[in-house]
């Protein structure tokens, strides 16, 4: 898109509206960004809600609990009634204020020990490379439906250990769930959605009853852990228990998945950039910090004003939806010099916000900074992508689009088994303070994937 004129910017600005959004938008939303940025950085939409862009915004927001509250116990009531919904998305972590956030947080935060992130990197590195086994073999892989989207369920389910033969249903469910946060929901979406939450919490009622009569390594296990609560402190309740089950499993689908396709599809669009990491593959830690900075697999966020108060010198009054522009926070060029240009040298840790960004430190600090894989240089897998319905995945997600990423691969016949193997122990957690434990995982597996995939 050629550079909008000052009067166009004015334009694009004035006319944004968050519920009616063009294909141009979903195709490259940053011209529409650095207008609102510009002209309109606290945004009224039609509906009275704020819309902000500008990062010392978004992140003053997001660090005052207190004033902005994330609770959806009153918003989500007209949506979903007394349902199976309405009671999952007002129990889970991610729709709660302090003090409820902070207690169940702590105890999920707990479980999450060094030890046991540390027990899911072999795994981890099993799996992404029996994918890309797969795909070679075949010689095409759809990046989301064959790769991405594999990746939450087998790490979750793993941090759980939910039986293998058990987890088929898993991210079906997660979907329906999920989809059932748009905001102009269908019918058909809202039975699917309920129907979902209804079967999953019965599995996992199964599944905790049965962990209870045979507990696991608490060490190792999360959900024994989770059951376990605190020794002689706190403990979640069965409905805690149960719906935080479904919120660690949900939060790390889109994330995970967009994470991946981002990274890849960035990648291919800055060739010095590639090169430069193919070159230093030590760069991994801070090229999967500029991916989540540069295209934000988490585009958006809201919470709701619980006072009169301002933003940015706009007055804001009590009960306000105010929705949060991770993706144009990101790109401030107040926050960030040049940036628009995607470096992985650069140390540039942006907001990556999530309901559980609090309890990421111990599956960020677990693995800390690993040496890159040696044999990175010698990989000889060559993408090109084939067809890309979404030009970007987390814009494709965060505003309702389907992503659908397909790469060919090609392997020279003198370099067919010259793959990077499990040797190659990586992780790449550096600078994740912002981070959900998921993403440590997704970190690990966008580091596997970029350094076994050369040009």
């Amino acid at each position: 898109m050629p550079p909008a004129t000052a009067s166009d910017a004015s334009a694009l600005a004035r006319d944004f509206d968050l519920r009616h959004l063009d294909p141009a938008f979903h195709a490259d939303p940053y011209p529409v960004y650095h207008a609102l940025r510009t002209h309109e950085p606290v945004k009224r939409m039609p509906d009275g809600s704020l819309f902000l862009t500008r990062f010392r915004d978004v992140q003053a927001v997001y660090r005052d609990a207190k004033t902005f509250s994330s609770d959806k116990t009153v918003e989500f009531k007209p949506k979903y009634g007394d349902s199976p919904l309405y009671a999952h998305h007002t129990t889970s972590l991610v729709f709660n204020d302090p003090p409820r956030h902070t207690r169940v947080r702590k105890l999920i935060a707990g479980a999450l020990t060094a030890r046991a992130i540390a027990a899911m990197e072999p795994g981890l590195v099993r799996l992404v490379d029996g994918l890309l086994d797969a795909a070679a073999a075949r010689g095409r892989i759809d990046l989301i439906g064959e790769f991405a989207s594999a990746i939450p369920v087998e790490i979750i389910g793993n941090l759980l250990d939910v039986p293998h033969a058990e987890r088929e249903p898993l991210r079906d469910w997660s979907l329906a769930i999920l989809g059932a946060l748009e905001p102009s929901l269908t019918a058909a979406q809202f039975e699917r959605g309920n129907r979902a939450v209804d079967e999953f919490v019965g599995y996992l009622r199964d599944l905790v009853a049965r962990r209870r009569r045979a507990p696991g390594d608490p060490q190792h296990d999360v959900l024994t852990r989770l059951i376990q609560g605190e020794e002689g402190g706190e403990q979640l309740s069965e409905a805690e228990l149960l719906q935080n089950c479904i919120f660690i499993l949900n939060a790390g689908h889109e994330t995970t998945t967009n994470l991946i396709g981002n990274g890849l599809v960035t990648l291919t669009q800055w060739p010095e950039q590639r090169a430069a990491l193919l070159h230093e593959p030590s760069l991994i830690e801070s090229a999967v910090e500029e991916c989540l900075r540069f295209e934000s697999s988490n585009q958006l966020g809201n919470r709701m004003a619980t006072v009169d108060t301002e933003i940015g010198g706009v007055a804001v009054a009590r009960g306000t939806p105010v929705t949060l522009c991770i993706g144009a926070a990101n790109r401030d060029p107040e926050q960030f010099t040049d940036p628009d240009r995607f470096d992985i040298a650069a140390i540039r840790t942006g907001i990556w916000h999530s309901a559980s960004a609090s309890i990421s430190a111990p599956a960020c600090r677990s693995r800390g900074s690993r040496r890159a894989s040696r044999s990175a240089a010698s990989c000889s897998v060559f993408p090109t992508i084939a067809s890309m319905a979404s030009r970007r995945a987390a814009v494709a997600s965060a505003f309702a689009a389907s992503p659908k990423c397909r790469w060919n691969l090609y392997r020279p016949p003198a370099a067919r088994r010259s793959f990077c193997r499990a040797d190659a122990r990586l992780t790449a957690c550096a600078g994740a303070r912002r981070t959900a434990p998921r993403a440590g995982a997704a970190r690990k597996a966008v580091a596997r994937l970029l350094l076994r995939v050369r040009s």
